[in-house]
């Protein structure tokens, strides 16, 4: 709780610096993290498990806002819901990945060297 990240990522050719920070937390069922700072108006993800047959489910809740008003809106409709919603899905694609395999150890391991 109240931990906070700042990534930084190249989207649409810009690079891009987004700070988050976890505004709620159920261990182990949900937690939701908020930006802080970062080029959207605003956004909120939160992320839900659950327990089915023997596997862990996650579900995620994703409500952005874009800047810029209209333009913004216009923008999110032809480009960003279908290119976040994108972005997602491979990122939680890798995160199964390591999950469900040991690769996720190899990370343990190169941290505390």
């Amino acid at each position: 709780m109240d931990e906070s990240v700042t990534w930084r990522a190249k989207h649409f050719g810009i690079y891009q610096n987004l700070t988050t920070k976890i505004t709620e937390f159920d261990k182990p069922n949900y937690f939701a993290d908020e930006m802080v700072k970062g080029a959207f108006a605003s956004f909120r993800h939160e992320h839900h498990f659950a327990q089915l047959n023997g596997e862990t489910i996650m579900t995620d809740y994703f409500d952005y806002k874009s800047p810029l008003g209209c333009i913004g809106r216009l923008f999110d409709k032809l480009v960003l819901k279908t290119y976040m919603t994108d972005l997602l899905c491979e990122r939680n694609r890798i995160i199964k990945e390591f999950a469900e395999s040991k690769q996720w150890e190899k990370l343990l391991i190169e941290k505390n060297e």
